[in-house]
Order: structure tokens, then C-alpha cells, then sequence
């Protein structure tokens, strides 16, 4: 197979003597200095294999020869460069890191990409190195830095051979990230390609339904299983485990039917379940809890019984079986449930409850206290106030009855004096029960004291004692078992568990099995996680204490391989992972991380499926330097090799040092390099005209931010790698990479060529026709986030005093230095104060009443919010402060919320005048202590936001409209200055006003304006409005604690923790807005708000024509097109149309508008003419007035000229737009689309050539003509 990507190596090397001969047929084998030597014919088969056949290439079935040839490439590479002392070129290293990827050697694959990386500037230009790093990234569960690499694939390269493999690993990460909207996306992306991949298409489905599932579109979610089960020759597994949803979903989910049919439905899909598939210990095991919950005590005793037999043994299988016991008042046996839960799983925080439960009742307080205690430490502990509280009564009760009288409330049976052991089995036995090899079934703890007394002369002194102990209190509690134990199971979910922790199948595709948990509260609610504890103790988890290894690299892919269909985290909540010091026991360390889950009425995770083909691996529980947590360790790098597991890790001993972070992921550092200016600065170079270089096919571009990141050495077999650029004169055989098309060379074309030179240039190129590839041009490399401004702010800087400019006449508004000081990239906000009274704006046109009168029917986006203090954003218990700022979204209209905004303040009149009856019982400080308190720790009020509400339809809003043309110009809605007003068509909330209707409390999360535009807010009152503002060259930093607290910087609701932001050392503007207040966002500023009063607020973009205003939109077009994020502003479209409508003075603006049109007409033409050479026929389709520009209805690219619109959309006039990637994706030979064209090439040259510099000089004429004396 050719490879797809960049290639490798443009030539080769010189050869040895030795090897000259044995390309020339001489004898294989070692030299005369004994070292291993590749054929002409051996190279030429190594050729063809990269990183693009992993997943596709099996080196287990009748791949021996090819395992061969790989195993021995690496040899005589790794010889080879450590004779040359590592002075080699940089594409030896890329080669070596795919050989080890495709052996499946992954420590040496990341160690080879690293040295790679380290050596190679341009190393983004390589799509196959890229991927990759990517897939190393994905084994390792770098998530972080799996998702940059393989964004940055289908950045340089659309067309990318595998981009569904790479859209179907982004689907799964941003799945476990809980980032949905994402994860959908990537998933229908990956289904819409006809190119092969590792899943099947009804794998995919399965995907999709469990997305809709995770995100509790219950009917959604069924609706898609049940459609996957009309599916013609669906697979057995994936049948089964449909099914086996269907179930789990009928017996939580309220919606879906009453109690009785629901439970009768779930048992009906389990046992069809099961019929496809017997050897599902998942499925039996929900089906014990099916039966458990209507009563059918026996047959749930069978089926967890046979979930037992069927697979791994499970904490979750183990707790269930115990709340049975309880029921059946067998307390004793219910406790050696427990016990197994606890030990298998140390975090089962709903097995710790139960057992606390169980010590409560048996009056030893002390005993539940540490097992409440234990519980409430767990990460996956869901009600831990109520913990709290408990443990507060046990202890206050324990002080004042230190003997053995039962606890009040708990039991009012004589309960026996006699303690309850705490461990009742050891965790070699736990490992016994837990092991398929080793399964001696014990169904009792009277069966297992049975056993112990049939072995009483072989026992060791241990387990002589627990015998002792069983019988004692076996005795005890058959005279005492006639009390019952309250049912306090809670959240049974595995921390140390990831549902795909499933043994992989290396020979076949299929659904795998595991075990559930159950999720907090009564049997009949969910689950979140699967679990199998086997694999805890088969890894060393860091909470059991068995005796800590490594496992070797062999054994990664057996014993913990990833289960691709997997059953992920459903958790409505955020999933948080981390692995903390005081998880991680002292001594010899297992680098397997906890995981932690916050889950709330969650739905099933239960979706195992083996294969993903036999070489996508398990997603471990934490990236390599986690972006979720500062105190993240390193990965679970585990090789057999010390010296690499050292590097790869840092320090073997020290798993908790940060440092290991970066060494690890040197890829795609932070770079923290000193300089005076932003990285992300658009350099000069860049757009000058000098710099005026190629672009890929795609529309991209060429004004990107690029940092400088650091170079970190790693190491081959252990040993040291110098970092020199010169590569020493040493004969090595390097292999000839074969791109499938020959790379086009640059055009050497500038900015200040006409369109005939452009058009030449463009036809000089190779015609190869449609190329699986984009590189026709050279590539722009990937923009990256700044990084934090050098050098730091004093901390007695970072609360800097807001710009503000006070009006006092309509003079001062129109006085030209305020539109200057405002468009002053200098200043991030400017507030003009005063506004409204200067220029007399009557701001009653957009109060509440006024609208109401207008049009009371008008729709209105609600979003219901928590009440919350303005510099602070609490989780919803009140217990800790996040980033994340949950708002759900619905619909009412202008007058239902003007009801509603009316209605809250009469009800804090009410409350106003409680609180003053309360200050005449009390002192101050006594209620307003109590206040605080309550506003800071919850349950907070839940209030509604009236936002986005469109007043652009001049018809309805005439008055109001008319009202906002006595701005000044820099900040109306419609200029000549305005680039938004060049787009020539409507979008909404950006070149037309919206209105926003508070109460207090009402928050807009943290967020830029679309395409980094400036943008204007008037309070209309009669409250207030706070601000609080970050400057453009800190978003970066924003950037990364969103990805710290698993939020989409871009699309996510977020609300920062000032606490973080200034120990980062990054400023914040704070400023109230008051009725009038005009606000200013320069471009790119980061700014949230919240509502101090009832008030209304109007808002609109506005784009200055300005150098810098264009850079920041279009370097944001760029990162949008990285985040596959859709632009709302159309930059190609703008820029033409800024070329037709705008003369432009400014130097640097100029450069930088013509260096785009000049890359979008090469690349106009050079589409066009691949287009051609196929034989493809292109249809004039044109455009009509303010007909909007086009985006790809699949990956919502913009497209620009030429449309690719599907056969039958076209005879419909429907006209639904591809880009040609997709369209090619779908048909690779386009049989099924055809191509329109909106443009005449010739139309487009004569803008590109009339679009030139103007003076200052002339332009003060055309816009200032002198005044002619006319007079005698």
C-alpha cells in the first residue's frame, strides 16, 4: 500500500559499500563488521509501510513475513544510528517510530516521533508522522494531545486517507471528555466516509444511539437502537449488546412507560440479549437487577450467580448481591458481599455506604464512621453532605455513649455486642475470585467457612484467624437474624474502572462483555461505569494492596486492550479524572490512574464491543499530563525496557512530579518561551510580500499563529540521543517514501503579481487530476493559542482600572479621537459613559413595556441559570467551585418573559422586606452572615435569562432601528468603516442587533465575539450589568484551563475562578455598566457578564477596518477550522468582497487582504483545472443578490466558487453544498455530485488585479474633496 501522506524523504542517502553490494543482490544478512543490512528489495518493501496501515495491517495472521522485515528494519536502524551517535537525519527517525507502531512497540514508537519532532522544523507538513504521534497518543490515553495531533492531520491535510479512523478516535475522546456536540459530529463524519476503517458501520450507529443515550435523549437514544436492530445481517454482539441497552434503558427510565411495563419490557431485551449472546456476564447481571426490583429473589440470586460465572468477577455484581442478602435479613452474608465489593474496587463508594450501614446497625459506630469516611473519599461519592452529616451524628452519639447500646433510629432489634470483623477474606482470595483461571465459585460466606473448615490443618495463621472469627459470629448472627438492615446503596460505581476495560479478541470484530454498575439509591437506578476488578488487580491498582508490577509491553495489548464500542462515561455531570498523592501508595508505584465520576441518575455505560480492529488500544484512565488537573501524574507507560520507562515516565519512582508531564508530551508543549511580544503575534513574515507562499486546497488562510516550542531529547533503546542539526556523514539505508502523488513545488508567485502570473504559475502544475491529497500547495502550519504575554504582570497589576471615557455633549461622541482610542488594540475594553444623555437616546424604545406593545409574540431564547455571586461559580451542591456553567435552553416569547421579569422583582420586594423584619430580630453581622452563607453554599436560586432575541427585521423594529442611527459611525450597526456591512447578507446577532432581557443573576459564560470581531452593548436598564474583562493575548491561558476542566474553550458554557486567573497571573478588568453605558470589546477580548439588577441590554459587531481587526478574524478563522468549528463570518467571501467595495491605505491591511485573495485564486484555479483534467464537466450556477455564502452541509467548511452538490439536491433545487473533500469522501470519483461554479474565473482575476494600495494622500480626496472657489 502507498502511502497518502507527506513524503518521508526526498532522497536517499548514500550506502555503504556493504550495501551498495547488497542492493545490488549480494547475500543478506550482517556485514563483515557484523551488522544487520537491508536489500534494495527489503527497502523497497519497507517503502510502503507507515503509519497509515495500523489497524490494517496484521502481523498475527499470516503477517509473520511482514513482522519479519519490521523487527529487523528496527534492528538495523537502531544499530545504525547509535553508530552514528544519533547524527542522523530526522526522517530515520520518523521511519523507525512507524515500524515500532506497526510491531505495536510503543514507548520506542513516542521515543522515535519525539526525536523526529525534535529535529524536524517543518514537522507538521508530515500528515503520517502526525497521525502517528496521534495513534501512540490514543494507546496512551494522552487525550489532551491525541486530539491536538489528530486535529492538526486534517488541518494540513483534508483529504487525509484515514480521516475516518481519525474522526472515529475524536468521537470516542471527546465522548469520554463529556464534550457531545463534539463527539457527534466526529461520529457522523466518520459515517458519511465510504474509505474503510476498522468499525463498521452499524459499530458507528451503536456510537451515535449511545451518545444520544449518555446525553439522556432517552427517546432519541431508542429510537436509534431500535432502527440498529432492523439492520439486515446485523452481528451477533452487536445485537446482543442493543439489546442489552434497550433493556437498561426500560428498567431507569421513567419516560419511557409505567413501572410494571417497563420492568416487563427490560426483562424481554435482556433475555433476547442473552439468546444472542449467553456469555454476557453484563447482561445477566442487569437482569439480577431486574428481578431484584420486582421481587424474584431467586432468580436474581441465578443471574448475578451466572454474571459471576460469565465474567470477571465485579464490585458492582458483589454489591448488588449483598443489598439482596439484606433483604433476606441475612446480615452475615450481605457483609461478605461487601467485603468482596470493597476489596475488588477500594473507591466503591456505594459498597463502603452499605457496609457502614451494616456496622451502624450492629451498634459499632467506629467501624462506620471509617467506612463513611471511606465513602466519602471516593471520587464517585455523590452525597457527601449527607456523609458528613451522618458521621457527625455517629461521633457526637459515640462520645456520649461509649458503651455497646444500639443506635437510636437504626434498629430497634437486639442487635449482637459482639463486633463484626472488618476483613473477612484476603486479597490473594479476592484475586482468586476475581481470576477465570483460577474460579473456584463461592456463593456464601457459609460455604467459603465450610471450605475453611474441610482445610483447617492446612490454613496459615491468617486465615486460622478469620476462621475463628466466622465461626464466632456465624453463630451469633443465626441467633440474632431477625432484624433488618436499612438498604443504603448508593453509587456503585468503579473508580479505578473505565467501561472499555475488556480482554480484546486479536483475531475477530465483535461486542465483548463486562459488568455495570449501579448507580446511587434504590436497585431501580442506573448505572454509569462497567467495571472489572479483575483487570485492577491484574494492573496493580493503586487502592488494593497486591503486590505492585510492571507489566510488560506484551502484555498491554492482551490484558487491558481497549474495547472500542466502549462503555463510556454517561455521566450528566462533568467525568473528572485524576490520580492524586494520597491515592498513590508510597513505595514501588503501578502507573494505573483512579478515575473519578461524578454520576448523577446517569444513563447505562454499558455498550462493550472487542476488535476496533485488533490494534486500537485501551483508553487508559488519565492522559499522559492530563489538562484536567495540575497535580496529574504521568501516564501508564509501562515497557519492558527500564531505561525506557524511565524516560518515557520521567522518574519510575516518581510518578507525581509534574515534570514528567513535559517530557512526555514535548510534541505539542506549552511553550513558555521569554519574548516581549505574543507568540501568536501574526509575524511579519508572514504577510509580507516576501513570505507570499502556497496553500493546501482547502480554503486556508495563510495568517496563522505559530509558537516556538521546546526540543526534548528522548532516547533509542535506552541510550542518549545527541540534539545536533548536522547529521553525520554515515552510511545508513534510508527508505524512499512513495506518495501516492508527487508533491507540487511552490509557485514563485508574490502578492504583487497580476492574475495572469497567478494563472500560469497554477498551470504549470503537475495535472494529476483529483489527488487524494491537498498538497497542490504549500501547506500554512497549524495555528496554535498564545501562550501567557512575558514577562508577568505584578500581582498589583492584575486588577488594572477599566478605560472610561464621560460625555457630556453629542460632540464629544462624534470627536474622532474616541473612535481611535477605542479601536486601540492597547486598550481590551473602553467604556463610554454617559452615552445615551449626550446624544439624547430615547432608551424607552427598548424597555420591557415598549417591546411588550410592539410585538408581545416575538420569540425569546430563555436559558434557566443558577443565582450566583458575581465572582464566584459554585457546583450545584454548593461544595466546590468549577468552571462549568450549566444553562439549559428553551423558548418563550416577549411577553411570558416580560411576565416573568415583572414577577421576580415583586418577589424580591418581598423578600427585601423580610430581610428588613429579620434585621430587627437580629444584629447585622448575625443575618448577614447567615446570607453569605447561604448565597455560597447552596441550593441556589434558579433564574431565567431572556437572551438572543433578533430586532433585525426593520418592518416590526422601525422605531428602534431608527433610534441607533444617532451613534457615532465607528459604532453603528451599518457603515462604510463596518466590514460586517461588506458581507452583503444578514448574520444574525453580529451585523444586527439583538436584545437581552435580565434579572439578576443573569449570565453571559466567558466567550470571544465570532471571528474575534469588536462588538457594542447598551444597557437600557433600569439596573445594572458587571463586566469583567480579559485582554485578547491571555486567551490562551483561558484556552487551557478550559481543557484542564474538560470544556470546549470555543463552544462550552464556562465561568472563570478569578483564584485561578490571577494565580496564573492574568488581569482583570472589573467595571459595572450602568443605564447608558455604551461597552467597547476590542477584537478578541475575553469578557463574561452578569446582570446586578433587572435591566435590558442591545448589542451588535462591528468590524474597524484595521490591520489589526483582519488578522485576529482570520487567525481565528484558521483555529475555528482546526476545532472543526464552524465560522460564522465567511472570511474568503468577505475578503473578495472587501476587494470590490474598499479602497484600502494601510500597508500592512493590504499585504494581508491580498496575500488571501491570491491563495484563494490559486486555488480557485488549481481545483478548477484538476477538475478539468478528470474529465469532470463544471456547471455555471452564479449568485444572486444577498445570497449568503456557502458552507459544506457536512463539515461546515466554507466553500467558495465551486460547489459540490449532489445529483439529486441539484435536480430538486435544493441545492445542499459539499465541500470537495466530503464529496469525494462519499464519491471518491464524483459520479454522484456535480460542480457548480459561482464565480467567472475571469471576474475574479479582474478584482484580484484592480485591488491595489491606495495613498493616504488620495484617499483624503476621495472621501475630503477641497472646496472649489468658485467666486470672481
Amino acid at each position: 500500500m502507498k502511502s497518502c501522506g507527506v513524503s518521508l524523504a526526498a532522497a536517499a542517502p548514500a550506502f555503504s559499500d556493504e550495501e551498495k553490494k547488497m542492493a545490488a543482490g549480494k547475500p543478506r544478512g550482517k556485514t563483515k563488521e557484523g551488522t544487520l543490512s537491508l536489500t534494495a528489495e527489503e527497502r523497497e518493501e519497507l517503502s510502503g509501510l507507515d503509519s497509515l496501515l495500523f489497524g490494517f495491517l496484521n502481523l498475527h495472521e499470516n503477517g509473520a513475513k511482514t513482522e519479519t522485515l519490521l523487527l529487523k528494519a528496527v534492528c538495523c536502524y537502531e544499530s545504525l544510528i547509535l553508530k552514528a551517535d544519533g547524527k542522523v537525519e530526522s526522517e530515520f527517525f520518523c521511519q523507525l517510530g512507524h515500524f515500532n507502531l506497526l510491531l505495536e512497540d510503543y514507548p520506542k514508537a513516542l521515543s522515535a516521533y519525539q526525536r523526529y519532532y525534535s529535529l524536524q522544523s517543518d514537522y507538521w507538513k508530515n500528515a503520517a508522522f502526525l497521525y502517528g504521534l496521534g495513534l501512540v497518543y490514543f494507546y496512551y490515553n494522552a487525550f489532551h494531545w491525541a486530539i491536538k495531533a489528530f486535529q492538526e492531520v486534517l488541518y494540513v491535510e483534508p483529504s487525509f486517507c484515514r480521516a475516518k479512523e481519525i474522526h472515529l478516535r475524536l468521537g470516542l475522546m471527546f465522548k469520554v471528555n463529556t464534550d457531545y456536540e463534539s463527539s457527534l459530529k466526529h461520529f457522523q463524519l466518520a459515517l458519511i466516509d465510504s474509505n474503510p476503517c476498522t468499525l463498521s458501520s452499524v459499530e458507528i450507529q451503536f456510537h451515535i444511539a449511545h451518545l444520544y443515550e449518555t446525553q439522556r435523549m432517552y427517546h432519541s437514544a431508542k429510537e436509534a437502537y431500535e432502527q440498529l436492530l432492523q439492520t439486515e445481517n446485523l452481528p451477533a454482539q452487536v445485537k446482543a449488546t442493543v439489546l442489552q441497552q434497550l433493556g437498561w434503558m426500560h428498567h431507569n427510565v421513567d419516560l419511557l412507560g409505567d413501572q410494571a411495563t417497563k420492568e416487563s419490557c427490560a426483562i424481554q431485551y435482556l433475555q433476547k440479549s442473552l439468546e444472542a449472546d449467553p456469555n454476557s456476564g453484563q447482561s445477566w447481571y442487569f437482569l439480577g437487577r431486574c428481578y431484584s426490583s420486582i421481587g424474584k429473589v431467586q432468580d436474581a440470586f441465578i443471574s448475578y450467580r451466572q454474571s459471576i460465572d460469565k465474567s470477571e468477577a465485579s464490585a458492582d455484581t458483589w454489591c448488588s448481591i449483598g443489598v439482596l442478602y439484606q433483604q433476606q435479613n441475612q446480615p452475615m452474608d450481605a457483609l461478605q458481599a461487601y467485603i468482596c465489593a470493597v476489596q475488588l474496587d477500594h473507591g466503591h463508594a456505594a459498597a463502603w455506604m452499605d457496609l457502614g450501614t451494616l456496622y451502624e446497625s450492629c451498634n459499632q459506630p467506629q467501624d462506620a464512621i471509617k467506612c463513611y469516611l471511606n465513602a466519602a473519599r471516593s471520587k464517585s461519592c455523590s452525597n457527601t453532605s449527607m456523609l458528613t452529616g451522618r458521621i457527625k451524628v455517629l461521633q457526637a452519639y459515640k462520645a456520649h455513649h461509649p458503651n455497646t447500646e444500639p443506635v437510636l433510629g437504626l434498629s430497634e432489634t437486639p442487635i449482637s455486642q459482639q463486633p463484626l470483623p472488618v476483613h473477612m477474606i484476603t486479597y490473594s482470595e479476592v484475586d482468586d475470585l476475581s481470576s477465570p483461571a483460577k474460579r473456584k465459585r463461592i456463593s456464601s460466606p457459609a460455604k467459603y467457612l465450610e471450605q475453611l473448615r474441610t482445610d483447617r490443618d492446612h490454613l496459615n495463621p491468617t486465615q486460622k484467624l478469620m476462621l475463628q472469627q466466622l465461626e464466632s459470629q456465624f453463630v451469633l448472627m443465626q441467633q440474632q437474624n431477625t432484624f433488618t438492615l436499612p438498604h443504603n446503596c448508593t453509587n456503585l460505581t468503579s473508580r479505578t474502572e473505565e467501561p472499555w476495560r475488556r480482554k480484546l479478541s486479536n483475531s475477530t470484530q465483535g461486542f465483548n462483555k463486562g459488568q455495570n454498575s449501579h448507580l446511587p439509591g434504590s436497585n431501580d437506578e442506573q448505572p454509569s461505569f462497567s467495571t472489572d476488578p479483575a483487570l485492577y488487580l491484574q494492573a496493580a491498582s493503586t487502592n488494593i494492596q497486591t503486590s505492585h508490577r510492571m507489566l510488560p509491553t506484551s502484555s498491554i495489548t492482551q490484558g487491558i486492550a481497549f474495547n472500542h464500542l466502549s462503555h463510556t462515561a454517561t455521566s450528566g455531570d462533568q467525568q473528572g479524572i485524576c490520580c492524586t498523592k494520597e491515592s498513590t501508595p508510597s513505595g514501588n508505584r503501578s502507573f494505573v490512574p483512579e478515575i473519578s465520576s461524578h454520576t448523577e441518575d446517569t444513563p447505562n455505560g454499558c455498550a462493550g464491543v472487542k476488535g476496533f480492529s485488533n490494534r486500537v488500544q485501551q483508553l487508559m484512565a488519565e492522559p499522559i499530563c492530563s489538562p484536567n488537573s495540575r497535580d496529574s501524574t504521568s501516564p501508564n507507560l509501562i515497557s519492558d525496557n527500564p531505561q525506557m520507562s524511565s524516560l518515557l515516565i520521567g522518574k519510575a519512582n516518581e510518578s507525581m512530579m509534574t515534570g514528567a508531564c513535559d517530557k512526555v508530551n514535548s510534541i505539542h508543549p506549552e511553550s513558555h518561551t521569554k519574548t516581549n511580544n505574543s507568540v501568536a503575534s501574526l509575524h511579519s513574515s508572514v504577510i509580507s510580500t516576501t513570505a507570499a507562499k502556497s496553500a493546501d486546497q482547502t480554503t486556508t488562510l495563510g495568517v496563522t499563529s505559530i509558537s516556538s516550542p521546546h526540543i526534548r531529547l528522548q532516547t533509542v533503546n535506552g541510550k542518549g540521543l545527541e540534539n545536533s542539526n548536522s547529521s553525520k556523514n554515515t552510511s545508513l539505508p534510508m527508505i524512499s517514501r512513495k506518495p501516492d502523488s508527487p508533491i507540487i513545488p511552490s509557485m514563485s508567485v508574490s502578492i504583487y503579481s497580476n492574475s495572469t502570473e497567478v494563472l500560469k504559475a497554477c498551470r504549470n502544475l503537475d495535472k494529476n487530476g483529483l489527488s487524494n491529497s491537498h498538497n497542490l500547495l504549500d501547506k500554512c502550519p497549524p495555528p496554535r493559542p498564545p501562550t501567557s504575554p512575558y514577562p508577568p504582570l505584578p500581582k498589583d497589576k492584575l486588577n488594572p482600572p477599566t478605560p472610561s471615557i464621560y460625555l457630556e455633549s453629542k460632540r464629544d461622541a462624534f470627536f474622532p479621537p474616541l473612535h481611535q482610542f477605542c479601536i486601540n488594540p492597547k486598550n481590551p475594553v473602553t467604556v463610554i459613559r454617559g452615552l445615551a444623555g449626550a446624544l439624547k437616546l430615547d432608551l424607552g424604545l427598548f424597555s420591557t413595556k415598549t417591546l411588550v406593545e410592539a410585538n408581545n409574540e416575538h420569540t425569546v431564547e430563555v436559558r434557566t441559570q443558577l443565582l450566583q455571586p458575581a465572582d464566584e461559580n459554585w457546583d450545584p451542591t454548593g461544595t466546590k467551585k468549577i468552571w462549568r456553567c450549566e444553562s439549559n435552553r428553551s423558548h418563550t416569547t416577549i411577553a411570558k418573559y416580560a411576565q416573568y421579569q415583572a414577577s421576580s422583582f415583586q418577589e424580591s420586594l418581598r423578600e427585601e422586606n423580610e430581610k428588613k423584619m429579620q434585621h430587627r430580630e437580629y444584629s447585622d453581622n448575625e443575618s448577614t452572615s447567615s446570607d453569605n452563607g447561604r448565597r455560597r453554599k447552596g441550593p441556589f436560586k434558579t433564574i431565567k435569562f431572556g437572551t438572543n432575541i433578533d430586532l433585525s427585521d426593520d418592518k416590526k423594529w422601525k422605531l428602534q432601528l431608527l433610534e441607533l442611527t444617532k451613534l457615532p459611525a465607528f459604532v453603528r450597526v451599518v457603515s462604510a468603516g463596518n466590514l460586517l456591512s461588506h458581507l452583503g447578507h444578514t448574520i444574525l446577532g453580529m451585523n444586527t442587533v439583538q436584545l437581552y432581557m435580565k434579572v439578576p443573576g443573569s449570565r453571559t459564560p466567558g466567550h470571544q465575539e465570532n471571528n474575534n470581531f469588536c462588538s457594542v452593548n447598551i444597557n437600557i436598564g433600569p439596573g445594572d450589568c458587571e463586566w469583567f474583562v480579559v485582554p485578547e493575548g491571555y486567551w490562551g491561558v483561558l484556552n487551557d484551563f478550559c481543557e484542564k476542566n474538560n470544556l470546549n474553550f470555543l463552544m462550552s458554557s464556562w465561568w472563570p475562578n478569578l483564584e485561578d486567573l490571577y494565580e496564573a497571573n492574568v488581569p482583570v478588568y472589573r467595571f459595572i455598566q450602568r443605564p447608558g453605558d455604551l461597552v467597547w470589546i476590542n477584537a478578541g477580548t475575553v469578557h463574561w457578564v452578569q446582570a446586578v439588577g433587572w435591566c435590558n441590554n442591545i448589542a451588535w459587531n462591528v468590524g474597524p477596518l484595521t490591520a489589526s481587526q483582519y488578522k485576529l478574524a482570520v487567525e481565528r478563522y484558521e483555529w475555528n477550522k482546526l476545532q472543526s468549528v464552524k465560522s460564522l463570518v465567511p472570511m474568503v467571501h468577505l475578503s473578495w468582497n472587501m476587494a470590490r467595495n474598499i479602497k484600502v491605505s494601510d500597508p500592512k491591511l493590504f499585504e494581508m487582504i491580498k496575500y488571501c485573495l491570491m491563495k484563494i485564486l490559486k486555488q480557485c484555479l488549481t481545483l478548477r483545472e484538476a477538475l478539468i483534467t478528470a474529465g469532470k464537466e463544471i456547471t455555471w450556477h452564479g449568485r444572486t443578490n444577498d445570497e449568503p455564502a456557502h458552507y459544506c452541509s457536512i463539515c461546515e467548511v466554507e466553500v467558495f466558487d465551486l460547489l459540490f452538490v449532489t445529483n439529486e439536491s441539484n435536480s430538486q433545487k435544493t441545492y445542499i453544498v459539499h465541500c470537495q473533500d466530503c464529496a469525494r469522501k462519499a464519491s471518491g470519483n464524483l459520479d454522484n455530485f456535480v460542480v457548480l461554479e459561482e464565480y467567472k474565473i475571469e471576474d475574479l482575476m479582474q478584482v484580484y488585479d484592480q485591488f491595489t494600495l491606495v495613498s493616504e494622500f488620495i484617499m483624503l480626496l476621495q472621501y475630503h474633496p477641497p472646496l472649489l472657489d468658485t467666486g470672481p
